[in-house]
């Protein structure tokens, strides 16, 4: 008795396993026939040197913009592109001469000058007169004979 029901819940386990529920439909994306946009950027920050800009518009399949930036040999590369389904990407790059903006860089900190130290002056000796010796004559010890 206690075999049929062990099948019993076996059986059932398994037909519970394999009971498929179907996958919410995922919802439908809308097709817009029409996209239109037109956003851009531009970065100039000084400390760092990084200069660039970006503008592009789409209109339907049209797509136009440029984007500048400033190449390390000091030039500013232009590039002005369309892109549509008939063309493909065609790209015109142009480089100009840039004249370097000025670096703002801060000033240097200004410190007042640290007093100078008072230095004494050395004793001033005058020359030993010309008839005394120049040095004195050497006794004898009394303890060295």
């Amino acid at each position: 008795m206690d075999a049929k029901i062990v099948v019993l819940i076996c059986v059932l386990g398994a037909a519970a396993a394999s009971v498929v529920v179907p996958a919410p439909l995922a919802p439908i994306a809308r097709f817009d026939p029409l996209p239109q946009y037109s956003y851009g950027y531009d970065v100039q920050d000084a400390l760092t040197g990084d200069y660039k800009g970006h503008q592009e518009q789409r209109n339907g399949d049209l797509v136009t913009g440029s984007y500048t930036v400033v190449d390390p040999d000091g030039t500013r590369r232009i590039v002005d592109y369309t892109a549509d389904p008939l063309n493909g990407f065609n790209a015109v790059v142009r480089r100009e001469p840039l004249v370097a903006p000025a670096r703002v860089v801060a000033p240097a900190p200004v410190f007042a000058p640290a007093p100078a130290p008072y230095l004494a002056r050395a004793p001033v000796f005058a020359p030993a007169p010309a008839s005394a010796p120049l040095f004195a004559p050497r006794l004898p010890s009394p303890y060295f004979l």
